[in-house]
């Protein structure tokens, strides 16, 4: 099986290739740094003492391994780090996260899923393991690492739909699942899920999000956003997806709020910030732009958050946050962070991604479920006039948050088993 999935990888190269530089049209970033995606890295640096290999493939990925590479290098102080993703938003991402570490943490594409090309990173950067996070499984860099290096699987989390796709796989994934060394998984429900496809070595440490740390140069971002916005209240609608937008500007439209609240939309793919702020003008809805604000005053009834890296700082500076993906069945996002911050939460229905801690969040008090954007707007004016119920609702959230941190220091107590053999 995994046989003829390598075929088919070589055979779909020059169309993926293809595909890559179409997308350059739209995000210039894929047309960047191709050798990487192909296992060229030209001149070898100075080897390391340790090498460790994170995988994050894109900005959700890798902002929740922020907390995981920070305990890692403070855990072994001689370590570098090689941060490898697949999209040019994740690597934008973490260029902004991780410039604190310097020289010691690289970064780099992941090469396409055929072996050679692995290997070829491997013999590199010679890495002492590899450690992917959340629902990352290439089966060929799982057998091709093999006992070379060994393959951590962490802050995993396996919804029962992606089980039902893995296991259409056959043998493919289950033979992936079996080899890998280690799995950390969220939840019981996910540790449980990711045994059936037979991986040997699963614990639960709960999720790393949890444990992220609001950078403090976020929340001087955030204040300095409040000023451009003054007392009107705000509800942040973050990390929006396609066929969201529309559905949320339509009920802001349709809305009478008291007191000219503020949209703060926030689309989750940078190469939909055109798309979206045209939505709102053929709405005749006036909209600003976060990146053309300046000193700007924002008096408008939308204002787009077209910039990258700054959600901690969109956060910050609202009453409320919509957490997207969940108003249509595309399983929802994360909505630790506002509740890291504080931040009454409203969610669609449809959050299967993260199902567990979208319960819990809501069983605390800090998360209301709707069934839909006209709801949700609705909502979001009803607690606009309800400090006091709001006020509740943030202290939940946080409370929320706080009692599930511990999982990042759960993860690296596993991986030194496999870091110090």
């Amino acid at each position: 099986m995994r046989h003829l999935y390598t075929l088919m990888w070589c055979l779909a190269l020059p169309l993926v290739l293809g595909r890559l530089w179409w997308r350059g049209f739209k995000e210039p970033g894929y047309r960047q740094h191709w050798g990487e995606r192909l296992g060229m890295y030209g001149k070898k640096r100075a080897p390391a003492p340790l090498t460790l290999w994170v995988h994050a493939v894109s900005v959700g990925e890798t902002r929740a391994a922020e907390p995981l590479v920070d305990a890692l290098m403070q855990a072994y102080p001689n370590c570098r780090i090689v941060l490898t993703h697949m999209t040019p938003t994740g690597r934008a991402t973490g260029q902004a996260l991780f410039a604190k570490h310097g020289e010691r943490l690289l970064q780099s594409y992941l090469p396409y899923d055929i072996p050679f090309l692995i290997q070829r990173f491997i013999g590199h950067f010679a890495p002492r393991i590899c450690i992917l996070m959340e629902t990352e499984v290439w089966p060929n860099l799982i057998a091709v690492c093999g006992s070379q290096v060994p393959v951590a699987l962490v802050n995993a989390r396996l919804s029962a739909r992606s089980l039902r796709r893995g296991q259409r796989f056959g043998a493919l994934m289950t033979d992936a699942a079996r080899a890998l060394a280690l799995v950390a998984a969220q939840t019981d429900a996910d540790a449980e899920r990711v045994r059936s496809l037979g991986a040997p070595q699963v614990a639960v440490t709960g999720s790393i999000k949890f444990d992220v740390v609001v950078p403090p140069a976020a929340l001087a971002t955030g204040a300095w956003l409040r000023e451009r916005i003054g007392a009107r209240q705000v509800l942040l609608c973050a990390s929006t997806r396609e066929g969201e937008e529309a559905l949320i500007l339509d009920a802001w439209k349709s809305a009478a709020l008291p007191g000219n609240p503020l949209l703060l939309l926030v689309p989750r793919h940078p190469q939909r910030f055109d798309e979206v702020a045209a939505m709102a003008s053929t709405r005749g809805l006036s909209l600003q732009r976060r990146s053309a604000l300046g000193d700007t005053a924002v008096v408008s009834r939308v204002l787009l958050g077209d910039s990258m890296g700054e959600m901690f700082a969109y956060y910050a500076s609202c009453e409320l946050a919509f957490i997207g993906g969940s108003l249509l069945p595309l399983g929802g996002q994360n909505l630790i962070e506002a509740c890291a911050l504080g931040k009454p939460v409203l969610t669609g229905p449809h959050t299967f991604n993260f199902a567990l801690v979208s319960e819990e969040a809501i069983a605390a008090g800090g998360a209301i479920c709707v069934a839909n954007a006209i709801e949700m707007v609705a909502k979001a004016g009803e607690l606009f006039g309800n400090d006091d119920t709001r006020t509740r609702m943030g202290e939940a959230a946080l409370a929320f948050a706080n009692h599930h941190r511990g999982a990042t220091a759960r993860t690296v107590g596993l991986l030194r088993h496999m870091i110090d053999k």
